[in-house]
């Protein structure tokens, strides 16, 4: 069967690896300039390269966001910015602006050009004509359905990316000037402010239509295509893409570990079960941080696919410990403290290669070897007896109970 490609999002040189270890086949990041997340770490030229080397000695590719909408004053540098990606070995690029793809295609002939979904391309026409512009790949819109998807893959003439998993625009994305007028950050050059997601106070003229209580929101479940990951695959699609450039290590390795486990199981065996579906709702639903739907896949999404109460992503605490190493004769794990903890607390252990492991936490030292009862500093590293065949990279998480349905 044809091997597909799980694309996962960096926001910095440490999410780039877990990404990588977790089970992406391609990583996207932003540099400093010329793309769409502003407020994520991003990457200097130097970042990218040790990006690219440490990716491509995994077997994995890279692909920066060149995706804002330039003005004329954003121009400056851009075209040996392009070059420096083709120097360092950047696989691929994602843009939206139609003058980046060409000049890239001048300057840097050796990077793959891929059609951002800011270009809301729905059908196989608009992907012809990118085609014949020289391009190499296309995001589509977020707002597809499975059957636009479907009818797309049928007449496409270059390979199709669509989202699996992540954050989704309330307007047709690339399309929305909610955040230009309400906070002056362009949304098209890196600023969204998500206004969507605030509360607001509605007045039919000037008689109030709220409550207090209940102020209104746009704000939309995050996308979760895990059911239609079958359909998707055997429509041909070539890539499949997580948002979330500004998510942490942990929800990185436990989405990527995820959906790899999906895709791996139905390109091996031809099928996901029941088993295999709630086996991913339980892992994601210990990572997420906002409730998820299916999106558009289904169709125009309803109303209880956006969110209503919340206006934003939670902070999920039970990620509480990254294996910084392991002792195989002495069963001692050294771990770096990520949230609180204490002894007696039942705890599960992950990783890369690592199957889902619960063990109870019956010990705590620190580097002075004293006894520790409580793990209540960040960044802090402890040690704890564990007889589970731990390595470098695993996470720890406490067991904590969970929904188990998504829709």
């Amino acid at each position: 069967m044809r091997k597909v490609e799980l694309l996962a999002p960096a926001g910095d040189l440490a999410r780039l690896k877990v990404a990588v270890r977790y089970g992406a086949n391609a990583v996207y990041l932003g540099g400093k300039k010329f793309s769409l997340r502003s407020r994520a770490s991003n990457f200097d030229i130097e970042d990218i390269a040790e990006g690219v080397q440490f990716a491509h000695a995994h077997g994995a590719h890279v692909h920066v966001t060149v995706n804002m909408l330039p003005h004329e004053e954003d121009l400056e540098g851009l075209e040996a910015y392009l070059k420096d990606l083709e120097r360092v070995g950047v696989d691929a690029i994602i843009v939206a602006s139609f003058h980046i793809m060409k000049l890239a295609k001048q300057v840097a002939p050796n990077l793959e050009v891929h059609v951002s979904t800011q270009h809301s391309s729905t059908n196989s026409g608009v992907i012809d004509f990118y085609e014949k512009q020289g391009m190499n790949r296309v995001v589509l819109a977020r707002e597809c359905t499975l059957d636009d998807v479907k009818a797309t893959m049928q007449h496409a003439k270059l390979p199709v990316e669509v989202f699996i998993h992540g954050g989704m625009c309330i307007s047709y994305s690339g399309r929305c000037t909610m955040s230009n007028s309400m906070t002056l950050r362009d949304a098209n050059r890196g600023g969204c402010a998500q206004s969507c997601r605030w509360k607001y106070k509605l007045y039919d003229k000037d008689v109030p239509i709220y409550k207090e209580d209940h102020l209104f929101s746009m704000s939309s479940k995050d996308l979760n295509a895990m059911r239609f990951l079958p359909e998707l695959i055997d429509a041909g699609v070539a890539s499949f893409k997580i948002e979330g450039r500004m998510k942490s290590p942990y929800y990185l390795a436990t989405v990527v570990r995820s959906y790899r486990k999906l895709i791996d199981t139905y390109q091996e065996t031809g099928q996901l079960t029941d088993a295999d579906f709630d086996w991913v709702v339980r892992e994601l639903a210990k990572a997420e941080n906002r409730l998820t739907g299916p999106g558009f896949y289904a169709g125009l999404p309803k109303m209880e696919d956006h969110l209503y109460g919340v206006n934003g992503a939670g902070v999920s605490q039970e990620f509480i410990a990254y294996v910084l190493d392991y002792d195989q004769e002495t069963q001692m794990a050294k771990l770096e403290v990520r949230n609180n903890f204490k002894i007696g607390d039942e705890a599960e252990a992950f990783g890369p290669s690592l199957d889902n492991t619960n063990f109870k936490v019956d010990t705590l030292y620190d580097e002075d070897g004293e006894i520790v009862d409580v793990a209540r500093n960040p960044m802090q590293v402890l040690y704890t007896k564990v007889d589970i065949k731990l390595q470098k990279h695993d996470m720890i998480r406490k067991v904590m109970t969970k929904r188990e349905k998504v829709y």
